[in-house]
């Protein structure tokens, strides 16, 4: 990558089984770039679903060392774009950032770590994506709200936080081909309209 080359940081966000991963996996692969995967996932495998309020600290920064780690490989790669070969904007797709820490924390602990709010104050992306409940639920190991209810009220919390602040963001819902086009289009929109 050039030293013009400018990475934009997109973020997938939503309740869980909304279809996030999967979602910034074709996105990646659409636009020729790299992904950061949840990290929650990884250190639940490796430590066991029964989680508390310091591992929740854990898994942020984890998250953020791998987004960090992400960003510096999509740096050092020459990555040519796909669908924008001149471009000097190389997207990177993110499963979860720190507003999904503070609602998690929130949810189960009534409470988030300082250290996460202070996150969500310093670090800035691009756009965001909000992935809706309208997929069907699927049942996983980590996962931990199948019923309706709660679901919505998730999805109502995080569509709240994206009211409330500056970065552009757009609602994702359909069938996953119907997501992927969403997307596409809002990222052409948000990220590339004036290359």
């Amino acid at each position: 990558m050039t030293k013009e080359t400018s990475i934009k940081k997109i973020v997938a966000i939503g309740p869980e089984s909304t279809g996030k991963s999967f979602l910034c996996e074709q996105l990646a692969r659409y636009h020729n770039t790299l992904w950061c995967p949840e990290y929650a996932r990884t250190y639940l495998t490796e430590n066991g679903k029964d989680y508390s309020y310091n591992d929740l600290l854990l898994i942020a920064s984890g998250q953020l060392a791998l987004e960090d780690a992400m960003t510096e490989e999509l740096q050092n790669k020459d990555i040519g774009n796909i669908q924008h070969p001149p471009s000097n904007i190389q997207p990177l797709f993110i499963d979860t950032d720190m507003y999904v820490m503070k609602v998690w924390c929130e949810y189960v602990f009534g409470k988030c770590h300082q250290f996460i709010l202070d996150c969500i104050a310093e670090r800035k992306y691009d756009l965001y994506l909000l992935c809706n409940i309208d997929l069907p639920w699927t049942p996983d190991e980590l996962r931990e709200y199948p019923e309706e209810a709660p679901r919505k009220e998730l999805y109502n919390i995080y569509k709240n936080i994206l009211i409330n602040q500056q970065t552009p963001w757009i609602e994702i819902s359909g069938g996953y081909s119907e997501r992927l086009q969403k997307a596409i289009i809002g990222v052409e929109k948000y990220i590339f309209s004036d290359v």
